[in-house]
C-alpha cells in the first residue's frame, strides 16, 4: 500500500460558507453554552451569586443535559441543519436568560438553564458535524471538514478572554456580553448556511491513511475510547481556573489559563487542517490522548501555576484534535447516515464527562496517601487515557495491515 502525500487543504469559494456555518456554529455552541461556565464560575463565587457547591451542581447539571443531548440528537438525522439552526437559538436564549440567577433566590434557575445549555451544545455539535461534514463530502472536500472545529477552540478563547479582560466586572455582565455574541453567531450561521443542499453525501471517502473500524465492534471500540476521553479531559475543563485561582487570585493572572486552553486547541486543529489533512484519524486520536494524558498527569506531581498553564496548554491543544479525529472516523464508519454515530459517541462522552465530577464529589474533601478527590480523579484519569491511547495506536497498525486498495 502506498501513501501520498496531499496538499494543505484549505478553504475554497465554493466551501467557504460550510466551514464558515460550522466554525461559528461550534463557536458558540460549544465555547459560550458549554464551556462558558469554567472561567465565570470563579467570578460568580467572588460575587456572591454561588459557592463552590453549587457550581459543581451546575456544572453537573451541564454535563446531564449535554448526555441528553446526544442521546436525542439522532431526532435531527433528515435535516440536520435545522437542528443546528435550532440548538444555536437555545444556546443563545439560556446564555442570556443567566442573567437572572442572581436575581432568583432559588439555585433550581441556575440547574435548568445550564442543563438546557448542555442539551443544546450537544444537538449542535452532532447536527453541525453530520450537516457540515456531508457538505463538504457532496463537494468532494472531506479534508475540509477538520477546519470546523477550530471554531470550538476560538469559542473558548473569546469567552475565555472576556472573562479574562472583564473579570472585574460583575458576572451577570458578562453572561449578558456573551449572549448578544450567541444571538448574533446564530444569525450569521443561518445567513451562511441558508440555501445550502441539506441532500445527505452520497460518496465514498476511504483514503488509505484514514482507517476507520467499520464493523460493529469496531464502532462499540470507538465509543468506549470516547467515552474514556470524556472522562479523561473533564478534571481540567473543569477546574484549571478554579485551580489557577487558589494559586493567585487576581482574575488578571488566574482568568488567563482559560483563554491559553481555547487558543491551544484552535491552533492545534488549524495545524492538523492545515499540514495534516490525510493523516490517519486515528493514530491523530492515540496521540491527541497521549499528550493530554501528559496534561492531566502535571499538576498531580507540581502545584505552581505555570504547571496549571502547562496542563491548560497540553489538554487544551489535544481535547478538540481528538474530538476531531473521533468524529471524522465516524462519518467514514457511516458516510450515509452518521448521525447516530456521532450521537452514541456524544452520549458516551457525556457519560465520562458526568463521571469525572461526580467521582470528584464523591470522594470528598478526605485525602488519601496526601492526594485530595481532585488528584485522585485525575491520576485515574491520566491511567486511562493512556490506556485507551495505546489501544487506538495498537489497533490502527492492525487496520492498515488488513486494509488493501480495490
Amino acid at each position: 500500500m502506498s501513501t501520498t502525500h496531499s496538499a494543505p487543504a484549505q478553504p475554497s469559494p465554493a466551501t467557504r460558507p460550510v466551514v464558515a456555518s460550522g466554525l461559528v456554529a461550534l463557536a458558540m455552541a460549544m465555547g459560550v453554552g458549554r464551556f462558558a461556565f469554567t472561567p465565570l464560575m470563579p467570578l460568580m463565587i467572588r460575587d456572591g451569586t454561588m459557592d463552590a457547591t453549587t457550581g459543581t451542581e451546575w456544572a453537573a447539571a451541564n454535563y446531564v443535559g449535554y448526555f441528553v443531548g446526544a442521546l436525542t440528537a439522532s431526532w435531527f438525522s433528515d435535516n440536520p441543519r435545522r437542528g443546528l439552526l435550532l440548538s444555536l437559538i437555545g444556546v443563545a436564549l439560556t446564555t442570556l436568560a443567566m442573567v437572572a440567577v442572581d436575581a432568583v433566590p432559588t439555585t433550581l434557575l441556575g440547574v435548568m438553564l445550564r442543563g438546557a445549555a448542555g442539551v443544546f451544545s450537544a444537538w449542535a455539535l452532532v447536527c453541525a458535524s453530520s450537516w457540515c461534514l456531508a457538505e463538504l463530502a457532496r463537494r468532494r472536500a472531506g479534508q475540509l471538514g477538520a477546519w470546523i472545529y477550530t471554531g470550538v477552540g476560538l469559542g473558548i478563547a473569546i469567552a475565555g478572554v472576556l472573562a479574562w479582560l472583564g473579570g472585574r466586572q460583575r458576572a451577570d455582565w458578562l453572561w449578558l456580553e456573551l449572549g448578544l455574541i450567541a444571538s448574533a453567531g446564530a444569525v450569521l450561521v443561518w445567513t451562511l448556511s441558508r440555501g445550502q443542499s441539506t441532500t445527505p453525501a452520497e460518496i465514498e471517502e476511504r483514503e488509505a491513511t484514514a482507517i476507520a473500524p467499520t464493523r460493529g465492534g469496531g464502532q462499540l471500540a470507538l465509543v468506549l475510547c470516547y467515552g474514556t476521553f470524556g472522562f479523561g479531559y473533564i478534571v481540567p475543563a473543569t477546574f484549571l481556573p478554579a485551580m489557577a485561582r487558589e494559586l493567585a487570585p487576581d482574575p488578571l493572572v488566574f482568568g488567563l489559563t482559560w483563554p491559553l486552553f481555547g487558543f491551544a486547541a484552535a491552533l492545534s486543529v488549524a495545524a492538523v487542517a492545515r499540514w495534516l489533512p490525510s493523516t490517519s484519524r486515528q493514530r491523530l486520536w492515540a496521540l491527541s490522548q497521549g499528550v493530554m494524558a501528559l496534561g492531566t498527569a502535571l499538576p498531580l506531581f507540581v502545584q505552581a501555576l505555570w504547571a496549571v498553564a502547562a496542563s491548560a496548554v497540553l489538554v487544551g491543544g489535544t481535547f478538540m484534535v481528538a474530538t476531531m479525529a473521533g468524529l471524522q472516523l465516524a462519518r467514514e464508519a457511516q458516510p450515509d447516515n452518521p448521525t447516530p454515530l456521532i450521537a452514541r459517541m456524544t452520549a458516551a462522552f457525556a457519560a465520562g464527562q458526568i463521571a469525572g465530577p461526580l467521582l470528584v464529589r464523591a470522594l470528598g474533601s478526605d485525602r488519601w496517601a496526601g492526594w485530595d478527590a481532585l488528584r485522585w480523579t485525575g491520576a485515574l484519569a491520566t491511567l486511562l487515557l493512556v490506556l485507551t491511547a495505546l489501544w487506538l495506536w495498537r489497533s490502527t497498525k492492525t487496520s492498515l495491515k488488513s486494509l488493501r486498495p480495490v
